[in-house]
């Protein structure tokens, strides 16, 4: 496949996950506007729906964070004539030409993330911690979502919508 479009597929892909990122997210702003839900008494009150926006959100947070680094950087890097083939470089790269604001910090989302994933925190005022703190960095990942997309304009020259 052309690497232009491989790009446009990739990028369409990316734009569903930060949507529906987008989307979880004001839900949860919502519903979370007058119950903090960090405490473990009013998370375990909450409803079978407000539960699973929740769960659709750190699904989507990890996809958008795990297709920006594993999909999207790679290729447009390359794409670009300053690829690299290891993800360290890679990240190295994206924090130079300012796509990520730090390495440290694109790392410190990936553990939390992973650990809500594939660890389970031992105990629910971890999992509450790990889960107010996607939460609040989701304009992070989104200014990294915006930040991929102005370096694609810039470098590549290829305009996607930024909605």
């Amino acid at each position: 496949m052309h690497k232009k479009t491989l790009l446009h597929k990739r990028v369409g892909k990316l734009q569903k996950h930060h949507d529906a990122l987008c989307n979880y997210h004001a839900l949860i702003m919502d519903f979370t506007e007058h119950t903090n839900i960090f405490i473990p008494e009013n998370f375990k009150n909450l409803t079978i729906e407000q539960q699973a926006v929740l769960d659709a959100y750190l699904k989507r947070f990890a996809s958008l964070q795990d297709y920006l680094g594993a999909k999207i950087f790679p290729l447009i890097l390359e794409m670009a004539g300053i690829g690299s083939r290891k993800m360290s470089e890679i990240l190295y790269i994206a924090e130079r030409e300012e796509i990520i604001d730090s390495i440290g910090n694109w790392i410190e989302l990936r553990e939390i993330r992973n650990e809500l994933e594939h660890e389970y925190p031992d105990t629910i005022e971890q999992a509450l911690l790990d889960l107010k703190f996607c939460i609040e960095h989701f304009d992070t990942l989104d200014r990294y979502y915006r930040n991929t997309l102005g370096f694609i304009q810039r470098e590549l020259h290829e305009t996607f919508r930024t909605a």
